[in-house]
């Protein structure tokens, strides 16, 4: 499948507020990887199919990963978290995407995780700071994001994680390891 039948394929999966969306991250993960020196053509990719199960109902997102056999622990939490390993499987087994780094970056979009290859923050942050975003932080993590990725992510992961306290919130383990790796690596 070529690259415009892949996007085709996308946007029919979500309503043109998420396609937007998606134009977005696409723009801004394919600069962060010029930026930061990653592969532009596997950042593009990886954002192109980040929220590919967003708009599938809860129950097949988590059919998905069932199927999958992997992460079956974030069934377990907010259902927000669902899309993400979704969308990598459906990578692999539909559109026969291969490279581990552009899945995981896929599947780790939302939470992070310990040990975030470049390609995967570069697609983290491009999700929270493309220009649709409209939220409170979201200037202070586009500036941050010109000079440092981990410490953009940090500032990212920080803002979801307060909200989520906030809210009286469940907060995925995997997000909470994730910004203390931040915080260690940026300490070390």
């Amino acid at each position: 499948m070529d690259r415009e039948q892949l996007i085709e394929n996308v946007r029919a999966q979500m309503p043109e507020k998420r396609w937007t969306h998606t134009l977005g991250v696409m723009e801004t993960a394919i600069r962060l990887a010029e930026q930061y020196g990653s592969d532009p053509a596997k950042a593009e990719l990886a954002a192109i199919l980040h929220d590919y199960c967003k708009y599938w109902p809860v129950q097949k997102q988590a059919e998905t990963v069932r199927e999958s056999g992997r992460d079956l622990d974030v069934l377990n939490y907010d259902k927000q978290l669902w899309h993400a390993p979704a969308a990598a499987w459906i990578a692999e087994q539909t559109f026969h995407i291969n490279d581990e780094d552009v899945l995981n970056a896929i599947r780790y979009h939302t939470s992070g995780r310990v040990n975030m290859s470049l390609l995967e923050k570069i697609v983290c942050l491009a999700d929270y700071i493309e220009p649709g975003r409209d939220f409170p932080g979201v200037d202070r993590l586009r500036k941050l994001a010109e000079t440092s990725l981990d410490e953009a992510l940090l500032a990212g992961f920080d803002g979801t994680i307060t909200v989520l306290l906030e809210k009286r919130k469940i907060v995925y383990p995997l997000t909470l390891l994730t910004r203390n790796d931040l915080v260690a690596k940026l300490e070390a």
